[in-house]
């Protein structure tokens, strides 16, 4: 009897510990940038990156907490619930886009970027941060400023950073917003932001 109990328990710590490799979550952290605004989910390159991970990184799922139009106030707000709710291995935060357009000041966004990316690292996830950057129209020393605040967290904080996470899409790939890429330009999103995520998950 104690023999079978001692095989009833080992496959069921198997069982938990296989469970527990299957949750390896990412988190996708973001705006409107990343939540697919004015596209069909199935073409948004969140969804793109969890087509791609089931092929070489099936033991990773992909949680997309991106909202349209959220700031890195809202962002802060919010990082706690998403950390307890979802367990990250990886969070992939990409905000400020919408500090930036609204002209909000830098020294409170980067503020709070640095608390969300603390509270992921204490949370025992990396991090990969996406940088972005804004229209020229927003003055050459805003822009600059905006711009510096990405690779200065990822040294600061000593993560992984995407410095541009829309590098490389070109004009007439975006929509008439001239601020949110198409559908068309998802899939070089992806792959340009999947090869700095990778390391993260070797």
């Amino acid at each position: 009897m104690k023999t079978f109990l001692k095989i009833a328990l080992l496959i069921a710590a198997l069982a938990l510990s296989c469970s527990a490799q299957a949750a390896k979550n990412i988190l996708l952290f973001g705006d409107s940038l990343s939540a697919g605004y004015g596209i069909e989910r199935d073409d948004s390159w969140a969804n793109l990156l969890q087509q791609e991970l089931k092929k070489s990184h099936p033991q990773y799922e992909v949680v997309n907490a991106s909202i349209s139009g959220e700031t890195t106030a809202g962002g802060l707000r919010r990082i706690g619930k998403a950390l307890q709710q979802h367990r990250p291995a990886v969070v992939v935060v990409e905000l400020g886009a919408n500090d930036g357009l609204r002209g909000g000041a830098i020294p409170e966004m980067k503020k709070n970027l640095d608390r969300i990316i603390t509270q992921a690292q204490k949370a025992n996830a990396r991090v990969l941060l996406l940088g972005i950057q804004l229209p020229p129209n927003y003055g050459p020393d805003y822009t600059r400023k905006f711009r510096a605040i990405y690779p200065a967290l990822a040294k600061q904080h000593d993560i992984a950073l995407v410095p541009f996470m829309l590098e490389g899409v070109k004009p007439e790939q975006f929509q008439a917003d001239n601020l949110h890429p198409n559908a068309e330009a998802q899939r070089g999103i992806m792959q340009h932001i999947l090869h700095s995520l990778i390391p993260l998950l070797d």
